[in-house]
């Protein structure tokens, strides 16, 4: 059986590898940015693992206790997205048996959210981050839920593409997202590469709801240009070249304050369906 302890120790990897990742415009080895620095997002990771992989809460007690412990460490929102997505897989991987696969035990939680876990969402939301679903006429953080977690999302699903997976089963992330991964690391053999396909196959894509919280679409097409270009390169060049490249990316988005904030909690998530795909197949063959 899968134990709390290797969830939080798959969990840490994911937030540890997609910092690895070069990703213009966000948090990196590469590169600090919007105030934040690798070990806030490293310690962040940490502080939260307890929580996130804890069998004894429920899905909305995970996701609020893992904000809170973060919020305490580093005193700013490193984490609420990749929170809100890796919580349901975590909650998942518990289900998953020979005859239900991770994909299907993810339903079937997402399916099963409550009005607690609503409630225990919202504050997680206020604490990190006042605003998000806040925004909304309809389900304001501030206020008491009257829907479960999932519909709650569905409302915000419009303009949040986080919001979007729990009403889409992760769809993004399983039917784009990992394949890409997978294809990338075939290619490159390196898991760090595999999770900037991820990350730039994504973004030159679908506009970054994080950025549009901040600028509406003024950036859109701009952002997907340049991530289009990264892109392509991952095919097309030699690693050397293409590092040239990303650094004048990252200097460019940061220049303009551009954080694709959104994008990057998907990627973490994907790395983190990686990581729990491996683990389970393990555990089965044991």
């Amino acid at each position: 059986m899968i134990t709390p302890a290797q969830l939080s120790a798959a969990y840490i990897k994911a937030c540890d590898l997609e910092l690895q990742a070069f990703k213009p415009g966000n948090v990196s080895v590469y590169s600090d940015g919007h105030d934040m620095t690798v070990e806030d997002f490293r310690i962040s990771a940490k502080v939260s693992a307890d929580a996130i992989a804890n069998p004894d809460y429920c899905l909305g007690e995970k996701i609020f206790y893992a904000v809170k412990a973060t919020r305490e460490a580093v005193n700013c929102n490193t984490n609420l997205g990749i929170i809100l997505l890796c919580a349901p897989l975590l909650t998942a991987a518990y289900q998953v048996t020979e005859k239900k696969p991770l994909r299907q035990a993810l339903a079937e939680v997402l399916e099963n959210t409550t009005l607690d876990d609503a409630d225990w969402v919202f504050k997680a939301i206020s604490l990190a981050s006042p605003g998000g679903l806040g925004e909304s006429a309809q389900q304001d953080v501030s206020e008491k839920a009257t829907v479960t977690l999932t519909q709650a999302m569905e409302i915000a699903s419009e303009r949040d593409r986080i919001a979007l997976q729990y009403t889409t089963v992760f769809k993004d992330i399983f039917d784009f997202a990992v394949l890409r991964y997978n294809e990338a690391f075939n290619c490159f053999f390196d898991k760090c590469w595999a999770a900037v396909s991820v990350y730039a196959g994504f973004l030159s894509r679908y506009a970054d709801s994080h950025i549009e919280r901040k600028y509406g679409n003024h950036h859109n097409n701009w952002v997907s240009e340049q991530m289009s270009l990264v892109d392509y390169a991952l095919t097309n060049y030699a690693k050397p070249d293409l590092i040239h490249l990303l650094y004048k990316v990252d200097k460019d988005f940061k220049a303009r304050r551009i954080n694709p904030g959104t994008t990057a909690d998907i990627t973490v998530a994907t790395i983190l369906v990686i990581f729990l795909d491996e683990l389970l197949a393990q555990k089965a063959g044991n």
